[in-house]
């Protein structure tokens, strides 16, 4: 399917799924560049990627056989608006997915899309009550690999909470930066503006929550370098590490950025910060971060974590402490990677901790004698966490564990995290 020619929010919505379904694209990545009707467009493909396998029970429902993934671009879109947004009419929402299908589409395609659309309004409520009597993995659109785990972990109870809380739209939460502001005055600020923002649960004394919608470049303090966007559950590895004034730290793992600040605000001016990350753009943009926020004691580096230690920069150096959040299944955060679930299988899962395994390896000789290593995770799944720390330990006599700190999201309402605290023995036994 071409780019769509028309600008209309369905439109491009339906380009993107179809671009995600067909070429495996990350959603995320194809939306970087949607600037009109941003809100509209992110909540139809977001909400398509989440709710994937439910739409797919009502296509099924409704037509004699699946369509290519081409049209049921246009039909996800669609089914998705009108049984999860209602923002419009539903004859409103029916014809404008209709003018865009009709562009990309031959006749009898657009017929069957168009039958489809008008019988689910017409049926919406027999619908839900279908879905409502459909297992979990149909009704709240999880795959059952990934629901088997859970339920043997957490209980059903736990599980169907934790699906119920993948699905609603991620809040936009931002960390006060209390070198710049206080809580108290930053919330007068949005106050006066008339933002009206909410302290998080999990660290009510240092995060809000603002209104969906809000663009945060538009927020009060933003070009002050006042806040920045970031989860609470982040600060868990932070405060495991503790950074103190004056301490050399490593951001092995650094992108996007916000723990980084955080340890760079906490080391003061005579610290230092470096962080590193494999991706340019990524780093790029942490720097323009470090600068709005004032973080000159923060040092951005590009470069691959696993090979450090063949990094000009890092030869002959060592650090008081190291923090390793590494790449993983994303489990923990799939209500704000709504697509990852889907990316999820055993073998991917082994891929992933050969990945993890390689840059502990990597950074460990970076670590100085008696100094402390956070290894961190947003994933739910024991292999990538408190299961490769016992394993890694049993090979690394040289370090020893300390402390570990965990985040399960109905419980803490924030995301999904591990971390595990490895202090690094000034002799070896």
């Amino acid at each position: 399917m071409p780019p769509p020619s028309s600008k209309s929010p369905r439109a491009v919505a339906a380009h993107i799924v179809q671009r995600w379904l067909t070429e495996g694209h990350f959603p995320d990545v194809l939306l970087d560049d949607v600037q009109e009707d941003r809100a509209v467009v992110m909540e139809l493909v977001y909400g398509v990627a989440r709710m994937r396998r439910t739409l797919a029970w009502v296509m099924d429902h409704l037509t004699n056989r699946p369509p290519d993934d081409v049209p049921a671009s246009f039909l996800l879109v669609g089914l998705y608006e009108l049984l999860y947004m209602r923002t419009d009419a539903d004859y409103a929402v029916v014809n404008e997915v209709m003018i865009a299908a009709k562009r990309a589409l031959p006749r009898p395609v657009t017929g069957m899309i168009n039958a489809v659309l008008r019988r689910t309004g017409r049926e919406r409520d027999d619908l839900r009550a279908a879905l409502a009597t459909q297992s979990v993995g149909v009704r709240l659109s999880h795959p059952d690999g990934l629901l088997t785990r859970w339920t043997r972990r957490y209980g059903a109870d736990d599980t169907e909470a934790l699906c119920e809380w993948n699905n609603h739209p991620a809040a936009t939460v931002i960390r006060v930066d209390l070198d710049q502001t206080s809580l108290t005055e930053f919330l007068k600020e949005l106050e006066l503006n008339g933002t009206p923002a909410e302290p998080h649960p999990f660290r009510p004394e240092q995060f809000l929550v603002l209104p969906r919608g809000l663009r945060v470049v538009d927020c009060p303090g933003y070009d002050e370098g006042q806040f920045v966007v970031q989860d609470p559950a982040t600060t868990l590895s932070v405060d495991l590490l503790d950074p103190r004034a004056g301490e050399t730290i490593l951001d092995a793992c650094a992108a996007p950025g916000g723990k980084a600040l955080e340890m760079a605000r906490r080391v003061g001016a005579n610290g230092r910060v470096v962080a590193v990350d494999a991706d340019q753009a990524r780093c790029a943009r942490l720097s323009q971060n470090g600068a709005r926020l004032k973080r000159a004691q923060l040092d951005v580096i590009t470069a691959d974590a696993t090979r450090l230690g063949r990094h000009e920069s890092f030869k002959g150096q060592t650090f008081d402490k190291i923090l390793l959040d590494v790449p993983c299944s994303n489990t923990g955060v799939l209500r704000r990677r709504p697509d990852a679930r889907w990316r999820f299988s055993p073998e991917r899962l082994q891929e992933v901790l050969k990945l993890q395994f390689k840059l502990l390896e990597g950074v460990v000789p970076l670590l100085a004698p008696g100094g402390l290593l956070v290894y961190s995770t947003c994933s739910l799944e024991p292999e990538e966490n408190e299961g490769l720390i016992t394993d890694w330990l049993k090979r690394h006599p040289e370090l020893e564990l300390e402390n570990t700190a965990s985040s399960f999201p109905p419980h803490s309402r924030a995301d999904g995290a591990y971390a595990a605290a490895l202090r690094k023995r000034t002799q070896h036994r």
